[in-house]
Protein backbone atom coordinates (compact mmCIF):
# COMPACT_ATOMS: atom_id res chain seq x y z
CA UNK A 1 0.00 0.00 0.00
CA UNK A 2 1.31 3.37 -0.82
CA UNK A 3 2.22 5.46 2.15
CA UNK A 4 1.41 8.44 0.57
CA UNK A 5 -1.92 10.01 2.49
CA UNK A 6 -4.32 13.14 1.98
CA UNK A 7 -4.58 14.49 5.38
CA UNK A 8 -7.63 17.60 6.14
CA UNK A 9 -6.01 19.55 2.87
CA UNK A 10 -3.77 17.80 0.52
CA UNK A 11 -0.39 15.78 1.14
CA UNK A 12 2.36 17.14 2.17
CA UNK A 13 6.25 16.08 2.85
CA UNK A 14 9.73 17.20 3.60
CA UNK A 15 11.26 17.89 0.26
CA UNK A 16 14.01 15.46 -1.08
CA UNK A 17 12.88 13.10 1.50
CA UNK A 18 9.21 12.07 0.60
CA UNK A 19 8.61 14.60 -1.72
CA UNK A 20 10.44 13.77 -4.30
CA UNK A 21 10.12 13.47 -8.12
CA UNK A 22 8.82 10.49 -7.98
CA UNK A 23 6.59 11.01 -5.63
CA UNK A 24 4.70 13.76 -7.12
CA UNK A 25 4.49 12.38 -10.32
CA UNK A 26 2.82 9.11 -8.96
CA UNK A 27 0.22 11.24 -7.20
CA UNK A 28 -0.33 13.78 -9.79
CA UNK A 29 -0.98 10.74 -12.35
CA UNK A 30 -3.47 9.38 -9.73
CA UNK A 31 -5.37 12.50 -9.06
CA UNK A 32 -5.16 13.19 -13.50
CA UNK A 33 -6.88 9.44 -13.67
CA UNK A 34 -9.62 10.58 -11.33
CA UNK A 35 -9.98 14.13 -13.04
CA UNK A 36 -10.28 12.04 -16.29
CA UNK A 37 -12.80 9.12 -15.01
CA UNK A 38 -14.81 12.63 -13.89
CA UNK A 39 -14.66 14.09 -17.53
CA UNK A 40 -15.37 11.29 -18.90
CA UNK A 41 -18.83 10.34 -16.80
CA UNK A 42 -19.80 13.79 -17.72
CA UNK A 43 -19.09 12.67 -21.53
CA UNK A 44 -16.18 14.51 -22.00
CA UNK A 45 -14.69 12.45 -25.39
CA UNK A 46 -11.26 11.35 -25.19
CA UNK A 47 -8.44 13.82 -26.30
CA UNK A 48 -11.56 16.57 -24.82
CA UNK A 49 -11.07 15.94 -21.13
CA UNK A 50 -10.67 19.60 -20.85
CA UNK A 51 -8.61 22.13 -19.01
CA UNK A 52 -6.64 21.26 -15.52
CA UNK A 53 -4.79 24.09 -13.49
CA UNK A 54 -1.26 23.78 -11.93
CA UNK A 55 0.10 26.93 -9.50
CA UNK A 56 2.47 26.94 -7.00
CA UNK A 57 3.70 28.96 -3.87
CA UNK A 58 7.13 29.95 -2.81
CA UNK A 59 8.70 26.56 -1.81
CA UNK A 60 12.37 25.82 -2.91
CA UNK A 61 12.64 24.68 -6.39
CA UNK A 62 8.58 25.13 -6.05
CA UNK A 63 8.08 25.79 -10.02
CA UNK A 64 10.05 23.49 -10.81
CA UNK A 65 7.74 20.86 -9.57
CA UNK A 66 5.18 22.60 -10.93
CA UNK A 67 6.46 21.70 -14.61
CA UNK A 68 6.80 18.03 -13.42
CA UNK A 69 2.79 18.06 -12.56
CA UNK A 70 1.94 20.02 -15.84
CA UNK A 71 3.52 17.87 -17.78
CA UNK A 72 2.23 14.62 -15.96
CA UNK A 73 -1.09 15.50 -15.97
CA UNK A 74 -0.86 16.62 -19.92
CA UNK A 75 0.31 13.47 -20.54
CA UNK A 76 -3.61 12.03 -19.78
CA UNK A 77 -4.54 14.48 -22.20
CA UNK A 78 -5.55 17.15 -20.23
CA UNK A 79 -4.71 20.85 -21.67
CA UNK A 80 -3.18 22.08 -18.87
CA UNK A 81 -2.28 25.93 -17.55
CA UNK A 82 0.64 26.45 -15.64
CA UNK A 83 1.18 29.84 -13.50
CA UNK A 84 3.63 31.71 -14.97
CA UNK A 85 5.02 32.40 -11.51
CA UNK A 86 4.06 31.82 -7.55
CA UNK A 87 0.47 32.36 -6.56
CA UNK A 88 -1.66 32.40 -3.94
CA UNK A 89 -3.82 28.97 -3.59
CA UNK A 90 -7.27 31.44 -3.82
CA UNK A 91 -5.82 32.56 -7.06
CA UNK A 92 -5.82 29.41 -8.72
CA UNK A 93 -9.22 28.11 -7.61
CA UNK A 94 -10.70 31.34 -8.60
CA UNK A 95 -9.01 30.63 -12.28
CA UNK A 96 -10.40 27.09 -12.02
CA UNK A 97 -13.97 28.29 -10.88
CA UNK A 98 -14.28 31.20 -13.56
CA UNK A 99 -12.86 29.10 -16.63
CA UNK A 100 -16.14 27.09 -18.19
CA UNK A 101 -13.71 24.52 -19.54
CA UNK A 102 -11.09 23.34 -16.47
CA UNK A 103 -12.39 20.23 -14.85
CA UNK A 104 -9.71 21.15 -11.64
CA UNK A 105 -6.66 22.37 -10.19
CA UNK A 106 -3.49 21.10 -8.73
CA UNK A 107 -1.89 23.70 -6.17
CA UNK A 108 1.87 22.89 -5.23
CA UNK A 109 1.72 24.25 -1.70
CA UNK A 110 2.40 23.09 1.89
CA UNK A 111 0.67 25.65 3.43
CA UNK A 112 1.80 26.70 6.59
CA UNK A 113 4.51 23.89 7.19
CA UNK A 114 7.84 25.02 7.92
CA UNK A 115 9.88 25.70 5.05
CA UNK A 116 11.25 22.29 4.18
CA UNK A 117 7.92 20.79 3.17
CA UNK A 118 6.04 21.08 0.00
CA UNK A 119 2.75 19.34 -1.05
CA UNK A 120 0.28 19.37 -3.01
CA UNK A 121 -3.68 19.86 -2.65
CA UNK A 122 -6.52 19.05 -5.45
CA UNK A 123 -9.39 21.29 -6.65
CA UNK A 124 -12.42 20.73 -7.65
CA UNK A 125 -14.53 22.12 -10.82
CA UNK A 126 -15.76 25.04 -8.54
CA UNK A 127 -12.21 26.03 -6.73
CA UNK A 128 -13.84 23.82 -3.94
CA UNK A 129 -11.23 21.72 -1.81
CA UNK A 130 -11.09 17.86 -2.95
CA UNK A 131 -13.69 16.18 -0.81
CA UNK A 132 -12.37 13.06 1.05
CA UNK A 133 -14.79 10.57 -1.43
CA UNK A 134 -12.00 12.16 -4.30
CA UNK A 135 -8.74 11.95 -2.28
CA UNK A 136 -9.58 8.58 -1.01
CA UNK A 137 -10.46 7.47 -4.60
CA UNK A 138 -6.75 9.22 -5.68
CA UNK A 139 -5.18 6.70 -2.71
CA UNK A 140 -7.17 3.85 -4.08
CA UNK A 141 -5.43 4.45 -7.89
CA UNK A 142 -1.94 5.09 -6.08
CA UNK A 143 -2.53 1.46 -4.11
CA UNK A 144 -3.21 -0.39 -7.56
CA UNK A 145 -0.15 1.01 -9.02
CA UNK A 146 2.44 -0.58 -6.39
CA UNK A 147 2.55 -3.93 -7.93
CA UNK A 148 3.81 -1.92 -11.35
CA UNK A 149 7.73 -2.03 -11.65
CA UNK A 150 9.29 0.51 -9.77
CA UNK A 151 9.60 2.74 -12.73
CA UNK A 152 5.67 2.88 -13.28
CA UNK A 153 4.65 5.97 -11.32
CA UNK A 154 7.06 7.96 -14.24
CA UNK A 155 5.69 9.28 -16.93
CA UNK A 156 6.89 7.41 -19.96
CA UNK A 157 9.57 9.43 -21.91
CA UNK A 158 7.35 10.00 -25.37
CA UNK A 159 4.17 11.01 -22.98
CA UNK A 160 6.56 13.76 -21.76
CA UNK A 161 6.14 17.25 -22.66
CA UNK A 162 9.45 19.51 -22.78
CA UNK A 163 9.82 22.05 -20.17
CA UNK A 164 7.77 25.00 -20.82
CA UNK A 165 9.53 28.42 -21.77
CA UNK A 166 8.19 31.51 -21.99
CA UNK A 167 4.66 31.79 -22.82
CA UNK A 168 4.39 28.92 -25.59
CA UNK A 169 2.98 25.62 -24.98
CA UNK A 170 4.24 22.14 -26.38
CA UNK A 171 2.12 19.13 -27.27
CA UNK A 172 2.28 15.77 -25.69
CA UNK A 173 2.10 12.64 -27.34
CA UNK A 174 -1.24 11.80 -25.46
CA UNK A 175 -3.07 15.00 -26.87
CA UNK A 176 -2.37 17.09 -23.81
CA UNK A 177 -0.26 20.53 -23.83
CA UNK A 178 0.96 22.64 -21.29
CA UNK A 179 0.60 26.25 -21.72
CA UNK A 180 2.05 28.90 -18.94
CA UNK A 181 -1.03 31.70 -18.11
CA UNK A 182 -1.45 34.72 -15.97
CA UNK A 183 -3.16 33.55 -13.21
CA UNK A 184 -2.24 37.22 -10.94
CA UNK A 185 -3.59 39.89 -13.22
CA UNK A 186 -7.66 38.66 -13.73
CA UNK A 187 -7.97 37.56 -10.37
CA UNK A 188 -6.27 40.85 -8.56
CA UNK A 189 -9.28 42.76 -10.72
CA UNK A 190 -11.79 40.40 -9.22
CA UNK A 191 -10.80 41.35 -5.87
CA UNK A 192 -10.55 44.89 -6.55
CA UNK A 193 -14.58 44.64 -7.58
CA UNK A 194 -15.10 43.24 -4.30
CA UNK A 195 -14.68 46.13 -1.96
CA UNK A 196 -15.24 50.10 -2.20
CA UNK A 197 -12.29 51.01 -3.82
CA UNK A 198 -13.15 54.69 -3.43
CA UNK A 199 -14.26 54.64 0.34
CA UNK A 200 -10.83 53.24 0.88
CA UNK A 201 -9.12 55.48 -1.31
CA UNK A 202 -10.46 58.31 0.76
CA UNK A 203 -9.77 56.83 4.29
CA UNK A 204 -6.11 57.82 4.22
CA UNK A 205 -5.32 54.51 5.84
CA UNK A 206 -2.03 53.11 6.83
CA UNK A 207 -1.38 49.44 7.25
CA UNK A 208 1.12 46.45 7.45
CA UNK A 209 1.39 43.56 5.73
CA UNK A 210 3.31 40.32 6.46
CA UNK A 211 2.67 37.60 3.91
CA UNK A 212 5.69 35.38 6.22
CA UNK A 213 7.40 34.75 2.69
CA UNK A 214 4.42 33.57 1.32
CA UNK A 215 2.62 33.39 -1.75
CA UNK A 216 0.60 36.62 -0.92
CA UNK A 217 3.70 38.81 -0.80
CA UNK A 218 3.92 41.45 -2.69
CA UNK A 219 0.45 40.95 -4.30
CA UNK A 220 -1.60 41.91 -1.28
CA UNK A 221 0.78 44.90 -0.78
CA UNK A 222 0.41 46.14 -4.27
CA UNK A 223 -3.15 46.06 -4.30
CA UNK A 224 -3.72 47.49 -1.05
CA UNK A 225 -1.51 50.73 -2.68
CA UNK A 226 -2.96 51.14 -5.62
CA UNK A 227 -6.14 51.79 -4.17
CA UNK A 228 -4.57 54.88 -2.08
CA UNK A 229 -3.30 52.72 1.09
CA UNK A 230 -0.07 53.65 2.94
CA UNK A 231 1.59 50.42 3.08
CA UNK A 232 5.03 48.84 5.16
CA UNK A 233 5.76 45.33 3.64
CA UNK A 234 7.70 43.29 5.45
CA UNK A 235 8.82 39.33 5.21
CA UNK A 236 8.13 39.98 1.70
CA UNK A 237 11.94 38.59 -0.05
CA UNK A 238 12.45 35.68 -2.39
CA UNK A 239 13.37 33.83 0.65
CA UNK A 240 12.25 29.69 0.42
CA UNK A 241 13.61 29.23 4.11
CA UNK A 242 11.33 31.94 5.10
CA UNK A 243 14.08 33.54 7.31
CA UNK A 244 13.59 30.20 9.73
CA UNK A 245 9.41 31.67 10.09
CA UNK A 246 7.08 29.38 9.90
CA UNK A 247 4.58 30.42 7.64
CA UNK A 248 1.48 30.29 9.52
CA UNK A 249 -0.39 33.37 11.01
CA UNK A 250 -0.39 32.88 14.44
CA UNK A 251 1.87 33.88 17.20
CA UNK A 252 5.14 33.07 17.66
CA UNK A 253 5.64 33.85 14.13
CA UNK A 254 3.41 37.01 13.65
CA UNK A 255 5.48 38.71 16.48
CA UNK A 256 7.63 40.54 14.08
CA UNK A 257 4.62 42.25 12.72
CA UNK A 258 3.05 43.14 15.89
CA UNK A 259 6.40 44.90 16.99
CA UNK A 260 6.17 46.67 13.48
CA UNK A 261 2.76 47.90 13.86
CA UNK A 262 2.97 48.89 17.59
CA UNK A 263 5.88 50.55 16.42
CA UNK A 264 4.44 52.75 13.54
CA UNK A 265 0.94 52.97 15.12
CA UNK A 266 -0.36 52.71 12.15
CA UNK A 267 -4.25 51.41 11.94
CA UNK A 268 -4.09 47.34 11.30
CA UNK A 269 -1.50 44.75 10.24
CA UNK A 270 -2.48 41.99 8.09
CA UNK A 271 -0.60 38.16 8.02
CA UNK A 272 -1.07 35.67 5.54
CA UNK A 273 0.01 31.97 5.57
CA UNK A 274 2.33 30.22 3.17
CA UNK A 275 -0.35 30.21 0.08
CA UNK A 276 -2.01 33.24 1.39
CA UNK A 277 -5.82 31.28 1.91
CA UNK A 278 -5.67 32.39 5.49
CA UNK A 279 -5.47 35.55 7.27
CA UNK A 280 -4.42 36.65 10.83
CA UNK A 281 -4.24 40.45 12.13
CA UNK A 282 -3.21 43.04 14.41
CA UNK A 283 -4.29 46.12 15.99
CA UNK A 284 -2.45 49.24 16.39
CA UNK A 285 -1.22 48.74 20.08
CA UNK A 286 0.25 45.15 18.93
CA UNK A 287 -2.40 43.00 19.90
CA UNK A 288 -2.74 39.86 18.19
CA UNK A 289 -6.43 39.60 16.04
CA UNK A 290 -7.53 35.94 15.98
CA UNK A 291 -9.07 34.47 13.44
CA UNK A 292 -12.32 34.37 15.89
CA UNK A 293 -12.53 37.58 16.15
CA UNK A 294 -12.52 38.22 12.22
CA UNK A 295 -14.90 35.98 11.32
CA UNK A 296 -17.32 37.64 13.31
CA UNK A 297 -16.09 40.85 12.03
CA UNK A 298 -16.46 39.81 8.54
CA UNK A 299 -19.87 38.11 9.47
CA UNK A 300 -21.17 41.71 10.32
CA UNK A 301 -20.38 43.57 7.66
CA UNK A 302 -21.18 41.25 4.94
CA UNK A 303 -24.65 41.93 6.58
CA UNK A 304 -24.10 45.57 7.42
CA UNK A 305 -23.84 45.05 3.35
CA UNK A 306 -27.21 43.75 2.67
CA UNK A 307 -25.98 40.32 2.46
CA UNK A 308 -27.89 37.13 4.06
CA UNK A 309 -27.72 33.46 4.06
CA UNK A 310 -26.35 30.68 6.28
CA UNK A 311 -22.86 31.01 8.43
CA UNK A 312 -20.86 28.24 8.66
CA UNK A 313 -17.77 27.22 10.83
CA UNK A 314 -15.84 24.15 12.08
CA UNK A 315 -16.33 23.19 15.28
CA UNK A 316 -13.73 24.96 16.86
CA UNK A 317 -15.19 28.26 16.45
CA UNK A 318 -15.81 30.76 19.53
CA UNK A 319 -18.97 31.25 20.88
CA UNK A 320 -18.90 34.84 19.78
CA UNK A 321 -19.98 33.59 16.43
CA UNK A 322 -22.80 32.20 17.86
CA UNK A 323 -23.84 34.85 20.36
CA UNK A 324 -23.35 36.96 17.17
CA UNK A 325 -25.80 35.01 15.08
CA UNK A 326 -28.60 34.93 17.13
CA UNK A 327 -28.03 38.66 17.56
CA UNK A 328 -28.59 39.44 13.33
CA UNK A 329 -30.73 36.02 13.41
CA UNK A 330 -28.60 34.28 11.05
CA UNK A 331 -28.24 30.23 10.70
CA UNK A 332 -24.93 28.99 12.58
CA UNK A 333 -23.56 25.78 11.07
CA UNK A 334 -20.96 23.52 12.73
CA UNK A 335 -19.08 21.23 10.77
CA UNK A 336 -15.71 19.05 11.61
CA UNK A 337 -12.54 21.05 10.83
CA UNK A 338 -11.17 21.45 7.70
CA UNK A 339 -12.25 23.62 5.04
CA UNK A 340 -13.87 20.89 3.16
CA UNK A 341 -16.66 20.19 5.21
CA UNK A 342 -17.44 23.78 5.18
CA UNK A 343 -17.10 23.49 1.15
CA UNK A 344 -19.54 20.88 1.30
CA UNK A 345 -22.18 23.34 2.77
CA UNK A 346 -21.68 26.20 0.39
CA UNK A 347 -22.27 23.36 -2.74
CA UNK A 348 -25.56 23.22 -0.96
CA UNK A 349 -26.12 26.80 -1.46
CA UNK A 350 -27.16 29.53 0.90
CA UNK A 351 -24.32 30.32 2.73
CA UNK A 352 -22.88 33.77 3.12
CA UNK A 353 -19.74 33.15 4.48
CA UNK A 354 -17.83 30.30 5.35
CA UNK A 355 -14.83 30.42 8.23
CA UNK A 356 -12.36 28.22 10.09
CA UNK A 357 -10.46 28.47 13.16
CA UNK A 358 -6.72 28.22 11.64
CA UNK A 359 -7.54 31.94 9.89
CA UNK A 360 -9.27 30.28 6.75
CA UNK A 361 -12.29 32.44 5.94
CA UNK A 362 -14.61 32.37 2.29
CA UNK A 363 -16.86 34.20 0.28
CA UNK A 364 -18.89 31.69 -2.04
CA UNK A 365 -19.61 34.42 -4.02
CA UNK A 366 -16.44 34.54 -4.65
CA UNK A 367 -15.35 31.23 -4.88
CA UNK A 368 -15.85 28.66 -2.74
CA UNK A 369 -12.63 28.72 -0.87
CA UNK A 370 -10.31 30.31 1.69
CA UNK A 371 -9.06 34.04 0.74
CA UNK A 372 -6.69 35.76 2.95
CA UNK A 373 -6.23 38.70 0.46
CA UNK A 374 -9.79 39.17 -0.06
CA UNK A 375 -10.32 39.14 3.97
CA UNK A 376 -7.57 41.86 4.21
CA UNK A 377 -9.73 43.57 1.87
CA UNK A 378 -12.88 43.26 3.34
CA UNK A 379 -11.43 44.56 6.80
CA UNK A 380 -9.62 47.68 5.06
CA UNK A 381 -13.49 48.55 4.06
CA UNK A 382 -14.52 48.02 7.01
CA UNK A 383 -12.10 50.62 8.71
CA UNK A 384 -12.37 53.11 5.53
CA UNK A 385 -16.05 53.10 5.82
CA UNK A 386 -16.23 53.20 9.27
CA UNK A 387 -13.44 55.49 10.06
CA UNK A 388 -12.19 53.58 12.56
CA UNK A 389 -8.97 51.18 13.44
CA UNK A 390 -8.97 47.33 13.28
CA UNK A 391 -8.72 47.38 17.35
CA UNK A 392 -11.40 49.76 17.56
CA UNK A 393 -14.03 47.86 15.70
CA UNK A 394 -12.72 44.90 17.48
CA UNK A 395 -13.27 46.86 21.16
CA UNK A 396 -16.53 47.12 20.11
CA UNK A 397 -17.65 44.39 18.86
CA UNK A 398 -16.09 42.68 22.64
CA UNK A 399 -18.40 45.46 24.25
CA UNK A 400 -21.02 44.50 22.45
CA UNK A 401 -21.06 40.38 22.62
CA UNK A 402 -19.01 40.03 25.44
CA UNK A 403 -15.29 39.22 26.13
CA UNK A 404 -14.01 36.16 25.07
CA UNK A 405 -10.00 34.50 24.81
CA UNK A 406 -8.91 31.79 23.02
CA UNK A 407 -6.23 29.73 22.90
CA UNK A 408 -4.58 26.21 21.04
CA UNK A 409 -1.91 24.40 22.26
CA UNK A 410 -0.30 21.27 19.70
CA UNK A 411 0.63 18.19 22.28
CA UNK A 412 3.11 15.23 20.76
CA UNK A 413 2.26 12.08 21.99
CA UNK A 414 3.28 7.83 22.60
CA UNK A 415 1.31 5.77 20.53
CA UNK A 416 -0.04 4.12 23.77
CA UNK A 417 -1.45 7.76 25.07
CA UNK A 418 -2.77 8.25 21.13
CA UNK A 419 -4.42 4.63 21.28
CA UNK A 420 -5.72 5.37 25.11
CA UNK A 421 -6.70 8.64 23.45
CA UNK A 422 -8.54 7.57 20.53
CA UNK A 423 -9.95 4.24 21.89
CA UNK A 424 -10.84 5.30 25.29
CA UNK A 425 -11.31 9.45 25.78
CA UNK A 426 -13.36 10.37 22.60
CA UNK A 427 -15.53 7.80 22.54
CA UNK A 428 -16.25 7.59 26.58
CA UNK A 429 -15.03 9.86 28.94
CA UNK A 430 -17.58 12.12 29.91
CA UNK A 431 -16.97 14.78 33.40
CA UNK A 432 -19.50 16.26 35.05
CA UNK A 433 -17.47 19.59 35.36
CA UNK A 434 -13.93 20.56 34.54
CA UNK A 435 -12.15 22.84 36.40
CA UNK A 436 -15.08 24.37 38.24
CA UNK A 437 -17.01 24.85 35.11
CA UNK A 438 -20.14 22.36 34.69
CA UNK A 439 -20.67 20.79 31.51
CA UNK A 440 -23.38 21.49 29.74
CA UNK A 441 -23.22 19.93 25.87
CA UNK A 442 -20.56 17.54 24.03
CA UNK A 443 -19.64 17.16 20.93
CA UNK A 444 -17.60 13.94 19.62
CA UNK A 445 -17.66 14.61 15.83
CA UNK A 446 -14.51 15.05 15.26
CA UNK A 447 -12.47 14.34 18.89
CA UNK A 448 -14.05 15.23 21.96
CA UNK A 449 -15.47 18.79 22.90
CA UNK A 450 -17.26 19.49 26.23
CA UNK A 451 -19.57 22.34 26.12
CA UNK A 452 -19.35 24.67 29.84
CA UNK A 453 -21.44 27.24 31.56
CA UNK A 454 -20.74 30.44 30.74
CA UNK A 455 -20.10 29.60 27.00
CA UNK A 456 -16.91 28.11 27.68
CA UNK A 457 -15.41 25.13 26.03
CA UNK A 458 -12.41 22.58 26.04
CA UNK A 459 -11.65 20.42 22.78
CA UNK A 460 -9.38 17.73 22.81
CA UNK A 461 -8.74 16.37 18.37
CA UNK A 462 -6.04 14.00 16.92
CA UNK A 463 -4.20 14.75 14.44
CA UNK A 464 -4.58 12.21 11.17
CA UNK A 465 -1.32 12.35 9.56
CA UNK A 466 1.26 13.03 12.82
CA UNK A 467 1.76 11.56 16.48
CA UNK A 468 -0.09 15.02 17.93
CA UNK A 469 -3.32 15.80 19.65
CA UNK A 470 -4.45 20.02 19.55
CA UNK A 471 -6.37 21.02 22.16
CA UNK A 472 -8.45 24.08 22.03
CA UNK A 473 -10.10 26.48 24.90
CA UNK A 474 -12.20 29.33 24.92
CA UNK A 475 -13.40 31.03 28.63
CA UNK A 476 -13.57 34.70 29.73
CA UNK A 477 -10.38 35.45 30.54
CA UNK A 478 -6.95 33.74 29.92
CA UNK A 479 -5.41 32.41 33.08
CA UNK A 480 -9.12 30.38 32.74
CA UNK A 481 -8.32 29.37 28.93
CA UNK A 482 -4.91 28.20 30.42
CA UNK A 483 -6.41 26.41 32.97
CA UNK A 484 -8.67 24.44 31.03
CA UNK A 485 -5.41 23.71 28.39
CA UNK A 486 -3.49 22.36 31.17
CA UNK A 487 -6.47 19.70 31.98
CA UNK A 488 -7.53 19.05 28.23
CA UNK A 489 -3.23 17.93 28.69
CA UNK A 490 -3.42 15.97 31.80
CA UNK A 491 -6.29 14.38 30.17
CA UNK A 492 -4.59 13.30 26.24
CA UNK A 493 -1.07 12.77 28.56
CA UNK A 494 -2.22 10.56 31.34
CA UNK A 495 -5.75 10.73 32.44
CA UNK A 496 -5.37 13.07 35.26
CA UNK A 497 -7.48 16.24 33.92
CA UNK A 498 -6.90 19.10 36.68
Amino acid sequence: MSDIHFGTDGWRAIIGEDFTEGNLRKVVDAAAQVFAEGASEAGAQPGELGVLYVGHDCRQDAHRYAQIAAETAAAHGFRVKLTQDYCPTPALCWSVAHDDEAVGGIMLTSSHNPAEYLGVKLRMADGGASPKEFTDRVELVMDADEGAPADAAEVPDEAVCEAVHGHGSQVCAQAGTVSEADLMTPYLAALRELVDVEAIRAAGLRVVVDPLFGAGRLYLADLLRDMGVEVVEMNNACDPTFDGLHPEPIPPWVDRGLAKVRELGYDALFINDGDADRIGAGDSRGNFVNPHRIIALVTEHMVDRGETGRVVSTITASALLDRLCRKLGLELVSTPVGFKWIYGEMEKGGVMVGGEESGGIGLPGHVKERDGLLMALLLTEMMAQTGKDLGTLVDEMLDDLGHLEFARRGLTVTDAQMDAFRTRTIPTFAPDEVCGKRVVGEDRRDGVKFMLEGDAWVMMRPSGTEPLVRIYAEAETVDQVEGLLDWAQGVVEDGSGC
